[in-house]
């Protein structure tokens, strides 16, 4: 009977001890983002989902509204890195060439659940540095013009085809160029001019110039075809005046004054497609950006999951980012209307091509893609491009041609910060 007791004493205390211990410490992971207020209402359900599958791991959502890029070296300089950034190609150049994400290679060849073959090679290429890729891609960027078909119509314009050239569309723009009432005003424009390098760089690409080669050693933004095109965009607004002048927009953004009907074409990506979809009553679509000599090259940008080098926690990271790349997490992005997909299975999908939705033509956003490249960018790309833009604005003023502008100086300078 002592020995009953003995043992019924034991195994309560054993009961107590084990109701008495601590749960097991969920694995915290940081996880750095921007993105406007619809953007945040997206991604937070999202990772409540990723935390509901991944009991071991509690996501911690550093969002970053302003500034992003600048605030995340200053996270990284004082050794408060989180485990997985969301990041471009472009502003995220400066920390893929100074190592600090993990390269993904190994991972994916690992992986049952997810492969490069999900993605568009040319959303893979915007992340790859040397033989390394250091991000899943999200999204995918490009360029395309979005025409008023109404005011096509109205003047029996043709559409814009994918054929239409340089040439072509600056005939197209200079018909739908119009003073309305005679007072000397242009009314409609035939198409937007923006300064921001975004909008301008297919010109160069598609003329055979650039600002540096893609293997990023080599100054372009001199050679003929690159002159050339700056030239080109230049004469729009001052030359052809098929383009709005900073007085004549004034406050106005391009993409307003499109909405406003005072322009018949405007420059855009596939970011413009929720707001014309819920503002506008006139009929709209996009077509493929004009050829020139090397054809109709735009950018093939990319946004995505990176994970810190020097992470603790870099495989709890990789399932987050997984997870993230996944085909119904994608579609959730997707529905927004916002992004072009880097998943090549949700680009195909309805819920990407919305046939009862404008654009008619929104297949194209995925049709342009193996033609497109990603913007090379150095190390130093601000500081390049804050030379450039410099150079460039008396030229996009009126007061410089092209070849003025684009002088030995400002060359030398473009090629100390490539070294």
């Amino acid at each position: 009977m002592r020995k009953i007791f003995k043992f019924l004493f034991v195994l309560i205390f054993l009961l107590i001890l084990s109701g008495c211990a601590k749960k097991p410490e969920k694995t915290v992971i940081k996880f750095s983002s921007w993105g406007s207020e619809t953007e945040v209402s997206i991604i937070k359900p999202i990772l409540k989902e990723f935390e509901a599958k991944n009991s071991d791991i509690k996501v911690e959502f550093i969002h970053i509204p302003k500034n992003y890029f600048q605030k995340l070296q200053l996270l990284i300089a004082s050794n408060l890195t989180p485990d997985v950034m969301f990041i471009n190609n472009i502003d995220g150049s400066l920390f893929i060439q100074n190592n600090i994400f993990l390269d993904l290679n190994q991972y994916l060849k690992n992986d049952n659940l997810i492969s490069k073959k999900d993605f568009f090679p040319e959303a893979l290429k915007a992340f790859k540095y040397k033989s390394s890729l250091y991000a899943l891609p999200r999204d995918i960027s490009n360029l395309v013009i979005y025409y008023n078909k109404d005011i096509f119509d109205k003047f029996h314009v043709s559409y814009p085809d994918n054929n239409w050239d340089f040439k072509e569309f600056l005939v197209t723009a200079r018909k739908l160029t119009k003073d309305l009432n005679d007072d000397k005003k242009t009314d409609i424009f035939g198409t937007g001019f923006e300064d921001l390098s975004l909008f301008w760089m297919p010109f160069l690409w598609s003329n055979g110039g650039g600002i540096v080669s893609p293997d990023l050693k080599t100054v372009l933004i001199d050679k003929p075809e690159s002159l050339e095109a700056i030239q080109f965009y230049a004469d729009l607004r001052n030359k052809y005046h098929v383009a709005p002048t900073a007085s004549e927009a004034g406050s106005a953004k391009m993409m307003q004054l499109f909405m406003q009907g005072k322009l018949a074409m405007q420059i855009n990506g596939r970011w413009s497609v929720p707001r014309l979809r819920k503002d506008v009553n006139f009929r709209w679509d996009i077509a493929e950006f004009p050829k020139g000599k090397a054809g109709s090259i735009v950018d093939a940008d990319a946004s995505g999951w990176a994970i810190s080098k020097m992470s603790v926690h870099k495989a709890e990271s990789w399932r987050l980012i997984k997870f993230l790349a996944s085909k119904n997490v994608c579609l959730s992005f997707t529905k927004s209307g916002l992004v072009v997909p880097a998943r090549v299975d949700v680009a195909n999908s309805d819920i990407f091509l919305s046939k009862n939705l404008s654009p008619e033509n929104s297949e194209l956003f995925v049709k342009i893609i193996p033609g497109s490249i990603p913007t090379p960018a150095p190390e130093n790309y601000p500081e390049i491009m804050d030379t450039v833009n410099t150079a460039l604005e008396p030229v996009w003023n009126g007061n410089l041609t092209a070849k003025q502008a684009v002088n030995k100086d400002v060359v030398r300078k473009i090629r100390n910060l490539l070294k």
